[in-house]
This record gives C-alpha cells, sequence and structure tokens, in this order.
C-alpha cells in the first residue's frame, strides 16, 4: 500500500493531508477548553452551536464555493484555503465571547468546505490507475483514524509544555505546512471543460449525483453510516462514563476499538476490492452495521448491557463496517463523472454525506436523553435499515459500466457520435456512461 507514496505529488498531497487533519483534531480540543474558559457550565451549548455552524457550513457552502472555485487553478484554491484556515487560527486565542467563536468557526469551516472537495477531486488526477486510487482511499481512511487515536495524545504533550491557546498556534502550523507542501507540486488540471454560467455550476454536482443509479445509492449508504456512526461518536461518552462508570481512559479505549476495527479494514480493503464489486462490498458492510445497531440496542433493551469487553467488541465490529461503505466511496464518484466534473461532484457528495450526519447528531443525543440509550440504538438500527433498502433499490446489482444508449439531439458530425449506428431515426452506441453535457439523464433500458 505505501508503495504509492513513491509518487513525488501524491506523498507530498499525503503528508500535506495528515498534518492538516493533526492540525484540525488540535483545534476541535482547543475550542472544548475555550469554550468552557469562556462559557463555564455552558460550554457544552456554546461547543454544540459550534459543531452545528460547522456541519451546515460544510452543508450549505460546499456547492457554492465548488462554483465559485471551478474555473481556477485547483492549486491556489488549495493554498487560498489552508491559508485562510491558518489565519483564522491564528485569531482564536483572542476571542473572548461566545460569538466570535460562532464567527470564526464559520470562516474556517467555509474554508474547509472549499478545500476537502477540491482535494479529493485532485488525487484521481494524480493517481490515474484505480488500484493506486484505492489503496490512496485507504490511506486517508487511516490517517483520519489515527488521528483521532494520537490528537488526544498529542493535545496532552503539549499542554504539559504550553498554555491551552497554544493549541491554535499548532492548529495554525499545521495548515501552513500543508499551503507550503501544496505550493512544492504541480497539480494535474483538467481540460475542454466547457465555460458554463454560475448557476449551472453550482446545481452541475448535485444533478451529476443524483441522476447516476450508485452515487443514489451511496447518499442512501450515507444515511445508514450516520445513524450507525453517531452510536458511537455521540453516546460512546454517555456509555462509557456514565453506564459503565469508567475513567477518561475508558472512553478513550471505546474510541479506540471503534478506530481500531475502521483501520483493520481500511489495510484490509485494497486487495478485497480487487476481488468483489464495491457495491457487493458497500452493501454487506451497511447490512453488518445495521445489524450490529438492531442487535445491540435489542439486546440492551431486554437483557441490559453487555460486559465491557464485549462492548469494545461490537465497537470493533461497528467502525469495521462504517469503513466498509465510506472507504470505497471514493471509487464511486471518481467512475462517475469526467475530471472537470469531479470537484462539484465531490462536492456535492461532501454536502450531502454531512446532512446525513447533520441529522443523525441531533437525533441520537436528543433520544439517548428521553427513550435510553438501548433504545435510540435500536432507533437508530432502524434508520440505518432504511438507508440499506433504500440503497438496493436505487443502484441495481447488476449495473455494467457500459450501457447502450440512444442520441437524438446530436447533430451527425458531433464528435461524440464516431462509431454510432443509425437506428429508427436516432444515433445509437454503447461506452461506459457518465452523466454529462451530452447525456443528461440516464438510460432506462438498453
Amino acid at each position: 500500500m505505501l508503495r504509492i507514496l513513491s509518487n513525488k505529488t501524491y506523498g507530498r498531497l499525503f503528508t500535506a493531508q495528515i498534518v492538516a487533519i493533526l492540525g484540525t483534531g488540535l483545534l476541535t480540543i482547543a475550542l472544548g477548553l475555550t469554550a468552557f474558559d469562556l462559557a463555564g457550565d455552558q460550554a457544552g451549548q456554546v461547543l454544540g452551536l459550534a459543531l452545528t455552524i460547522k456541519m451546515l457550513a460544510y452543508v450549505g457552502l460546499s456547492p457554492i464555493a465548488a462554483a465559485l472555485v471551478a474555473r481556477m487553478n485547483r492549486r491556489h484554491v488549495l493554498i487560498g484555503a489552508d491559508l485562510i484556515r491558518a489565519g483564522t487560527a491564528l485569531c482564536l486565542p483572542f476571542i473572548d465571547a461566545a460569538w466570535q467563536i460562532y464567527a470564526l468557526i464559520f470562516v474556517l469551516q467555509a474554508a474547509s468546505a472549499t478545500f476537502t472537495p477540491t482535494f479529493q477531486a485532485v488525487i484521481p488526477d494524480v493517481l490515474p490507475d484505480e488500484s493506486d486510487y484505492t489503496r490512496a482511499l485507504s490511506l486517508t481512511r487511516l490517517a483520519y483514524d489515527i488521528e483521532n487515536l494520537l490528537s488526544p495524545v498529542l493535545a496532552g504533550l503539549l499542554l504539559s509544555l504550553i498554555a491551552p491557546s497554544g493549541l491554535f498556534v499548532g492548529t495554525a502550523l499545521g495548515f501552513f505546512v500543508s499551503a507550503a507542501l501544496v505550493m512544492s507540486v504541480h497539480l494535474p488540471q483538467p481540460h475542454g471543460a466547457a465555460e458554463r454560467p454560475f448557476l449551472e455550476r453550482l446545481t452541475g454536482g448535485s444533478r451529476i449525483y443524483l441522476a447516476t443509479p450508485r452515487l443514489r445509492g451511496l447518499l442512501a449508504l450515507n444515511l445508514t453510516v450516520a445513524a450507525t456512526g453517531s452510536i458511537a461518536l455521540v453516546l460512546s461518552v454517555v456509555i462509557a462514563r456514565g453506564i459503565y462508570g469508567g475513567a477518561e481512559r475508558d472512553l478513550a479505549l471505546l474510541l479506540g476499538a471503534y478506530g481500531a476495527g475502521s483501520m483493520l479494514v481500511a489495510l484490509a480493503l485494497p486487495r478485497v476490492l480487487e476481488a468483489l464489486r464495491d457495491r457487493v462490498v458497500m452493501m454487506f458492510c451497511a447490512i453488518a452495521a445495521t445489524s450490529l445497531s438492531l442487535l445491540a440496542g435489542l439486546g440492551i433493551t431486554l437483557f441490559g448491557w453487555p460486559t465491557w469487553g464485549v462492548l469494545l467488541a461490537v465497537w470493533a465490529l461497528l467502525g469495521a463496517a462504517i469503513a466498509g461503505i465510506m472507504t470505497p466511496s471514493g471509487r464511486l464518484l471518481r467512475r462517475s463523472a469526467h475530471s472537470e466534473d469531479r470537484p462539484a461532484v465531490f462536492a456535492a457528495q461532501f454536502a450531502l454525506s454531512h446532512a446525513c450526519w447533520l441529522i443523525a447528531y441531533p437525533v441520537s443525543g436528543f433520544l439517548s436523553s428521553g427513550i435510553g440509550v438501548g433504545a435510540t440504538m435500536l432507533f437508530m438500527g432502524v434508520l440505518a435499515g432504511a438507508g440499506v433498502i433504500l440503497a438496493r433499490m436505487v443502484w441495481p446489482a447488476d449495473a455494467a459500466p457500459e450501457i447502450e444508449h440512444s442520441h437524438k439531439n446530436l447533430p451527425p458530425d458531433h464528435p461524440h457520435l464516431q462509431g454510432a449506428v443509425r437506428k429508427g431515426g436516432t444515433w445509437v452506441h454503447r461506452h461506459t456512461f457518465v452523466i454529462d453535457d451530452e447525456h443528461r439523464v440516464w438510460p432506462t433500458s438498453g
């Protein structure tokens, strides 16, 4: 897997991603400490609203940002977004009111909503071979899981040496290093992209996404991921500290089990995806995640909480199943758009997947307070199951990449019609199908 790091461009981009992810992890911890200093017992409300603003920025601004920067050099876009994030992080130590946290978080996450989809769309062009790209997706999954484990440790070490506000400086440094690494490489630019008005650029990614059956299936599976993932990310602290009466290290152990399961699957997926189709792997993992949630919720409701070791195993399996859904998603996005349209499609996935999390986070939190954790797990399992059923309905199992289809409105000398055959007043041919200017809708039959 690590051999792809010998690609100079990808190696530096991956290093930039690692540094920025660690910086973001430090930012999350520093924000919690700052919120407590400002609001005391109300810190949870301040931090909760700040995280809600983050999700709203991701959902609402990602497609707009993709449309605004569509004609710009990708390298400049990434560097500019990193510099904005670094500058915003440097302002955070000087805040003295909660509203200032909200304003700066909005700016910071707006820059992230620009950076992340653009970065994700660049990697398929840097690594055009699908097996290499699959390994890159696994490395990215590993990077996020390792960050979840290392950021608290790194923050603890830094806090023994510097004041909490110094963590914001560490965050800014991460973004500056990321910008420098991006600046040091040449990024491929898509060629032949048609000039489009702003409104078409704004809606183009979502149009391609929602018109493509495999991506409609991915959207349904995003709901499954959010419903089951919110159980681990929202309820772990309640379970470890409140129900099992554990200490902070027990919470870290529970989240560590979740991350370990995810990392093991990320390591195994490149070989698995060489033997099995993406849909088979993703649907199997979605059914597994749903089943775990339903069985755990039902067992807890009927028989009470299991031993600590059993709970750790369930969390590890849940992390593994969710990674099995999330990691291959980039392969679906890569296949579903031409290079010039990929930033908009990745932005659509970024926004729509975070919209699912925006629903799942508060539902998990509020339900656990009202009906109990076990019943909440059961409810989220039902919601996850709805995502699985919908995915099976909209993503056909026998979908082939090459589809025979016809064109009625293209002139006979159009370059796209080379090799097409005239049948019944239309031009008919077969090729790998994606939604674009010549293919506005998905064929419903041959």
